[in-house]
């Protein structure tokens, strides 16, 4: 058996807002083709026409291959095989960042594609349940409103409807300060971020575990460090991406400082970039994007190696249901994983992300049972995927 093609779509939602912080809005979706009709499908979270360019693109000399021209007619089951090859065939063009992310959408898609051929769940391909065989999703809430009443009211409304739908866990989207705000936000006093956490804790109660998301807000450690003291007392499990990524020194800081743990890592990429900050001290949480880190082989190193520094692993996502598939593949093969993130089709405010697939994993009293079907065990709707297409 033989990849005999590689297709790539670029999608994007009509009503686009370039100010939201929301990548749900468009999506890189990749198929890969066997000459024995199998089909595998990955996805990844990036500016999707500059991923689709560094799938298609050729390759002119042995430092910069093509990652299609690398696995066309390659045995698809090679699968972290077919990893090293795409990462040490790019590595002058990728290694990093958007090349990373590409073999991300690819690898997964290669898993998929080997578990429907072996007719296995991804996981079991993985290595095996190694983690409780339930797996634990939170919904990630992101509320719509263009000012700080509206945006509260909405996010608070979302909390209790995660709730009533079973969720376990909700994480609060509060990105209401800095470069990456919602909707154009700039509400500078913290006080605000504590008030907002407060009126989604006091509207949801005591059972349900809570983690604040404030997307890059704060310049540095100290800074972070005493907004995240006005909302500690409200049993906040963590604080999501509080300063830049490349702030490793001021991340191990806050993880010293900080009554609160501290996570980080959606935008990372491989194993190497995590290895800093695990080394520097610099997390108590790491969340590896299936899609960005380079899919589920590497997304499974940086777990092994979590967990050797005794560190948790939430997984990130923002996607569809094919990347929340790969997350729950990936919390059963993690040691240390205690939830993965799920954006609710229900509390979804793009189409993209309602729409794109007829069949998700389901989530059951608030789990997700470990999955059975072979691959990802999800479906494109075909139609979705060609409405979106651009």
């Amino acid at each position: 058996m033989k990849i005999t093609k590689i297709e790539c779509f670029v999608l994007l939602v009509p009503d686009y807002r370039a100010d939201a912080n929301s990548s749900a809005q468009d999506n890189l979706v990749v198929k890969i083709h066997t000459d024995e009709g199998h089909i595998g499908i990955g996805e990844t979270d990036t500016n999707p026409w500059v991923a689709r360019a560094m799938i298609e693109a050729r390759g002119t000399h042995i430092m910069g291959l093509g990652l299609t021209e690398m696995l066309i007619g390659a045995d698809p089951t090679d699968v972290e095989g077919l990893w090293e090859r795409m990462y040490r065939g790019s590595a002058m063009t990728g290694r990093r960042g958007l090349g990373i992310c590409a073999i991300g959408a690819l690898d997964m898609a290669l898993w998929d594609l080997r578990g429907k051929i072996e007719g296995k769940p991804c996981w079991q391909l993985l290595g095996g349940s190694v983690n409780p065989n339930r797996i634990t999703p939170y919904a990630s809430l992101l509320p719509e409103g263009d000012d700080l009443d509206t945006y509260t009211r909405i996010l608070v409304e979302r909390a209790v409807k995660a709730k009533e739908l079973g969720f376990r866990a909700v994480k609060l989207e509060v990105c209401t300060k800095g470069p990456y705000s919602h909707n154009s936000l700039q509400i500078e006093d913290d006080r605000e971020i504590a008030r907002v956490v407060q009126a989604c804790r006091e509207a949801i109660g005591p059972e349900i575990t809570v983690m604040v998301d404030v997307a890059y807000a704060w310049r540095d450690w100290k800074e972070a460090l005493r907004a995240i003291e006005m909302f500690a007392d409200q049993d906040v499990f963590f604080i999501e991406t509080p300063l830049p990524s490349d702030d490793v020194e001021g991340y191990a800081k806050l993880v010293h400082a900080s009554p609160v743990r501290v996570a980080a890592g959606e935008w990372l990429n491989t194993r190497f970039e995590f290895l800093e900050l695990f080394r520097a001290g610099g997390l108590d949480v790491a969340q590896p994007d299936v899609g960005r880190v380079g899919g589920l082989t590497e997304a499974r190193r940086v777990a092994q190696h979590a967990a050797d520094h005794g560190l948790l692993v939430v997984p990130h996502c923002w996607k569809s249901a094919i990347g929340i598939a790969a997350s729950a593949h990936l919390s059963v093969v993690s040691p240390t994983c205690t939830h993965i993130e799920c954006l609710p089709r229900e509390l979804a405010d793009s189409r993209l992300r309602r729409d794109l697939c007829s069949e998700e994993l389901p989530i059951v009293d608030g789990y997700i049972p470990l999955p059975t079907k072979p691959g990802l065990g999800v479906a494109i709707d075909e139609n979705a995927l060609q409405s979106f297409r651009v």
